[in-house]
């Protein structure tokens, strides 16, 4: 009974007070007095909140900073641009003698993973700043004018740690500025208009002679949704791009991850820098992580190529499943990789890497490649090539089964993106063109006639080769996994046979 007490308050109050007017007592003062009491508890559990919100984003923010630029791999161009824009910090003297206007605030744009918190703790050790970090979901609540005054808070925070700690400049970081800043389109976004209005107001107030300096780092990677207020000069003005890391960057950041951990003679940093291409930094270093429990799990003294394979692996499929498929599941499986592998060797000889029948993640099976170099630009020639990849294991199917299965709705979800980014860059038979004036009509008839014909023609290729499917779908069942080279065996003996 005593868990209803506010119910029970809420109903006898009234009648209470009901009862003492008609007896003639004067009801007033009791009503004021109540208010006003309700008004104080109010105040006082509000701040109450407040302080505890606050004490939590402080603790996350006073978390100390010696992270230095040598110790961020594979963002060598990233690295030199910031440490440019930093000078001000450092040489203001000579700055202030060339009349060059010193740096509010700088963005930095790129993938999830490639180390954009980490280059902007090191900017502030390179500075010698102080350092405070917030996110952009930090500032979103529902209440009008709350993000705002937390954008106020942080910007007075910076100033009094610096004063506080002898530093003559600090360091604030908003990860997902995004959050905040994105493009205004005047609906009711009252909130979030008032949060980056206040935002843009405390840049403006920046003043570049004062002391403590103040400077901005920010973070995202969806620059495109951000106000354009934000990204004109005399705000951000120095826009850096944190791209993915090149082979090169690769095994700078493996091989920083990997001191420390025990690696065997077989390890070869460089053949994993090879085979991550697109990996971020982040995915890095959780192929090191996850290459050391794979070696503490079978007991091993050190972490072998072996174990840094299955790393690759997980990290880009994901973990093994417990799947269990019938004969006639795994057949068809089997031969769906295998028509995606003999394609890749086609189109790309020594391009494969591994032919797995393991489940992993979503995935019965998988083809791991090995690419031979980066690339940043395509021709049509490479293009359609990914392409009959991409459809070979449906046309392995259709080879062997006369039809195809739902595990090709991945790879022609491939195939069609492809063909998108053909269209898009004129590389189809439309030229030309602007995405945003090609129908859905159009872009269908586009995808239909070329994929039809890149099928047909994948389809034919196969079919010169049926027998390396044969001589290679009984150990891929037995053994689950076919390296590079001894597939490479299968198919270059068929093609000395044919010849």
């Amino acid at each position: 009974m005593l868990k209803y007490w506010k119910e029970m308050l809420i109903g006898f109050t009234p009648v209470l007070l009901l009862f003492l007017y008609f007896i003639g007592v004067n009801v007033v003062p009791i009503l004021l007095a109540a208010a006003v009491i309700g008004v104080l508890f109010y105040v006082a559990r509000s701040r109450g909140q407040l302080t505890a919100l606050s004490g939590g984003r402080q603790a996350a923010r006073k978390r100390p900073s010696m992270l230095s630029f040598d110790e961020i791999g594979g963002q060598e161009r990233a690295k030199q641009e910031l440490m440019e824009a930093l000078e001000f910090l450092i040489r203001p003297d000579e700055i202030a003698r060339f009349g060059i206007r010193p740096l509010k605030g700088i963005l930095l744009t790129g993938p999830p993973g490639t180390g954009k918190t980490l280059l902007a703790k090191a900017a502030a050790h390179h500075t010698d700043s102080v350092f405070v970090a917030a996110s952009g979901s930090e500032f979103v609540e529902m209440y009008v004018g709350v993000g705002a005054s937390r954008i106020r808070d942080l910007f007075r925070e910076a100033r009094q740690k610096a004063q506080k700690t002898g530093k003559n400049s600090a360091v604030i970081f908003i990860d997902e500025i995004d959050v905040i800043g994105g493009r205004r389109d005047g609906g009711q976004h009252r909130e979030y208009d008032q949060t980056l209005n206040q935002l843009l107001t405390e840049m403006d107030g920046i003043q570049t002679n004062e002391s403590p300096r103040i400077l901005l780092i920010a973070a995202t990677n969806r620059k495109d949704t951000l106000d354009s207020a934000l990204l004109r000069p005399g705000r951000f003005d120095r826009h850096i791009a944190v791209d993915l890391p090149d082979k090169k960057g690769r095994k700078h950041i493996l091989s920083i991850h990997a001191a420390g951990k025990p690696l065997g003679k077989t390890a070869d940093l460089d053949k994993v820098a090879e085979e991550t291409f697109g990996f971020s930094g982040a995915q890095l270093e959780s192929v090191l992580n996850e290459a050391a429990i794979y070696a503490m799990r079978e007991e091993s003294e050190c972490i072998e190529m072996h174990h840094l394979t299955m790393a690759i692996d997980k990290v880009m499929m994901g973990e093994k499943t417990d799947r269990e498929a019938t004969k006639e599941e795994r057949e068809r499986v089997a031969l769906h990789e295998l028509g995606h592998a003999i394609m890749a060797e086609i189109v790309r000889p020594g391009s494969v890497s591994t032919v797995a029948l393991s489940p992993r993640g979503q995935a019965l099976g998988y083809v791991r490649h090995n690419p031979q170099q980066d690339r940043y630009l395509y021709t049509t020639e490479y293009l359609e090539g990914q392409i009959m990849v991409a459809l070979a294991g449906a046309a392995a199917e259709e080879l062997f089964y006369g039809g195809r299965s739902t595990g090709s709705r991945g790879d022609f979800e491939q195939a069609m993106n492809i063909v998108r980014t053909m269209a898009e860059s004129g590389l189809t038979e439309l030229g030309i063109v602007d995405p945003g004036m090609m129908t859905p009509e159009t872009f269908s008839r586009v995808a239909r006639d070329l994929l039809d014909r890149l099928m047909e023609k994948t389809k034919a290729l196969l079919a010169e080769r049926r027998d390396v499917f044969e001589r290679s779908l009984e150990l891929l069942m037995r053994e689950e996994s076919l390296s590079g080279d001894v597939f490479r065996e299968f198919l270059h003996g068929s093609m000395r046979a044919g010849a």
